[in-house]
């Protein structure tokens, strides 16, 4: 066995959570190992799609038009179990969904955590986990055989099965499967007329969704109700194939498979995100059905909540305190898409039962407060963590205003881009950073046009004169007047550490 060898931050798990955490991380200046166990990436999409909130996110990062060339075509809706509303007048720059498939995801998001200095090793399995006084070690098992490397922290994101979260005996309660499905890339000879989804997807044996890609091939997903197959089973697209006539009536001349896949409607999630030095994210927190294309939403939305705490403990700006608000800010959200896919999973089930349950869910949905909160779900934009009271604007995201600076036009997601925390200010300096933190935070003075705000999940508000915003994006504190610093001093400190 090899030498110990030392990391910051070790991640188990290549895909997008953990890149994109890797990439948080080293905009924060921490040393960073990602772990991954394929030699190379398997080209296979579970994951289909980029929500509004996480194009935000990504766009903070100014790293959005890389995907440009990717994208299968934008959705301008939202879907519960196959009843579609539109997010076209949303309050975003975004209001769509991104077509694109995890396997155009994950290329980009890692050549972008590499430009920024992560190491990424695969063919490097974690085998093992010890606690120690100072950190934590991991076993891996790599070409050359197993060595140990030892780290201030490392985090799961190594998917529903994750390894790190079984070492580490973080339980993972939840409910079982309840039916089967299978999803495939595949190619057609006779493929229907654009896309089938949602209505006309339904038969008396269950549900399927085909839809063209722009390369010729189509992805296939068939669902079969009360059925549950061990999914450590192998499937080919033999399998899809039957399935598909089961439910569908015919298999479309399908052949040529890219890849075959099983999945279900299992929903279980962590019990805590965090350990001591152990912390879990994405799948390795949450698993579900994936209705409505919220997992890889939620793990890059996870990382880019837990990397720049995680980098100001390793900084040691701030106690590993932070680190607690990961779980009681993610946790909740993730438990309400579980229970969101649990009644999409109902809604989707054949027969007249449900047929009626969805005829009543549809027309509850033309209701516009309903429409929107639906919507604010799916995007998550809506998001609102519990940061402290008053103004409705605290705890959720900064709308993406166009801004006027000393240096020109801009707007904020721009001035987020470096992952600081950043404090607005549009009172020409009189909510100056105190002393003490001005080296950890980026004062800007601005102007903007928007005299209201539109805020998805509270309507409109009055423009504030003073926005503290959180590297995440989300506002830390408000001010509605120039003299409220005492308020701001105790946003500094329990954000971002004790004045130096």
């Amino acid at each position: 066995m090899k030498q110990k060898t030392n990391a910051q931050v070790v991640i188990a798990g290549g895909g997008p959570t953990g890149l994109m955490l890797a990439a948080e991380l080293r905009l924060g200046g921490v040393e960073v190992v990602v772990l991954e166990r394929y030699a190379r990436r398997t080209g296979e999409s579970r994951a289909y799609g980029i929500q509004a909130r996480t194009a935000e996110v990504l766009d903070q990062r100014g790293i959005l038009d890389r995907f440009a060339g990717k994208v299968h075509g934008n959705g301008d809706f939202v879907h519960f179990s196959g009843i579609f509303m539109p997010i076209g007048d949303y309050p975003t720059r975004h209001p769509y969904v991104m077509g694109i498939p995890q396997s155009e995801i994950e290329p980009v998001l890692q050549e972008w955590a590499i430009e920024l200095g992560a190491t990424i090793r695969r063919s490097a399995e974690v085998i093992g986990l010890e606690r120690t006084e100072d950190g934590v070690s991991v076993q891996v098992n790599g070409p050359d055989g197993d060595e140990w490397l030892h780290a201030d922290y490392v985090v799961g994101c190594d998917g529903g099965r994750s390894i790190i979260r079984k070492l580490a005996g973080i339980g993972f309660p939840g409910t079982d499967a309840t039916l089967a499905a299978i999803q495939g890339i595949v190619k057609l000879d006779n493929p229907p007329a654009g896309r089938i989804w949602g209505p006309q997807g339904r038969t008396d044996a269950g549900n399927f969704i085909v839809a063209p890609f722009p390369d010729g091939q189509h992805m296939v997903m068939v669902t079969e109700y009360d059925k549950v197959v061990d999914r450590d089973v192998e499937v080919t697209i033999e399998d899809l194939r039957a399935v598909c006539v089961r439910v569908a009536g015919h298999d479309f001349g399908m052949h040529s498979a890219a890849w075959v896949s099983r999945y279900a409607d299992a929903a279980r999630q962590a019990e805590t995100y965090r350990d001591g030095r152990v912390l879990l994210a994405g799948d390795a927190a949450h698993i579900h059905y994936p209705a409505g294309g919220q997992g890889l939403n939620l793990g890059i939305q996870d990382a880019v909540n837990l990397g720049w705490k995680l980098a100001a403990v390793i900084r040691r700006e701030a106690s590993d305190e932070l680190l607690d608000t990961y779980h009681t800010e993610r946790f909740p959200y993730a438990e309400r898409v579980l229970q969101a896919t649990r009644a999409q999973t109902v809604l989707g089930r054949p027969g007249s039962h449900s047929e009626a349950l969805r005829d009543v869910f549809a027309q509850l949905t033309k209701v516009d407060e309903v429409n929107r909160y639906f919507v604010g779900m799916f995007t998550q934009l809506d998001i609102q963590y519990a940061v402290g009271e008053g103004s409705p604007l605290l705890g959720r995201r900064i709308p993406d205003l166009d801004l006027k600076t000393d240096s020109g036009d801009t707007r904020v997601f721009r001035l987020l881009e470096t992952a600081r925390p950043l404090l607005l200010d549009f009172t020409s300096g009189g909510a100056a950073i105190p002393a003490g933190w001005s080296d950890r935070v980026e004062h800007v003075l601005v102007s903007a046009a928007d005299t209201v705000w539109n805020l998805p999940g509270a309507g409109k508000i009055p423009a504030p004169v003073g926005v503290l915003v959180r590297p995440d994006g989300y506002v830390a504190w408000v001010a509605t007047d120039s003299s409220d610093l005492d308020s701001l001093r105790a946003a500094l400190t329990t954000w971002f550490g004790p004045a130096s």
